[in-house]
């Protein structure tokens, strides 16, 4: 799935974002304790990874990495 627009919602912990891909389908991102999961709108997951170090944090770039997701390159980080 290519990202095209996301809002950053929280700028602590967790990490997490709203994300929309090139398609407009919703997709809510969260990395909590080290552990990432992507969901759509209905509560549906998408994709998950651990990073076995329990973080908090994490940045949008690394997180699709992880997730598999791909940030359109017009998107604003």
């Amino acid at each position: 799935m290519i990202i095209s627009r996301v809002d950053h919602t929280c700028y602590a912990y967790p990490s997490q974002w709203d994300a929309w891909t090139t398609t407009g389908r919703y997709l809510y991102l969260r990395f909590r304790h080290g552990h990432g999961t992507v969901e759509d709108e209905g509560e549906n997951l998408l994709a998950e990874f651990d990073t076995q170090d329990g973080a908090g944090a994490i940045d949008l770039p690394e997180f699709a990495r992880r997730a598999g997701l791909i940030l359109s390159p017009d998107l604003e980080l």
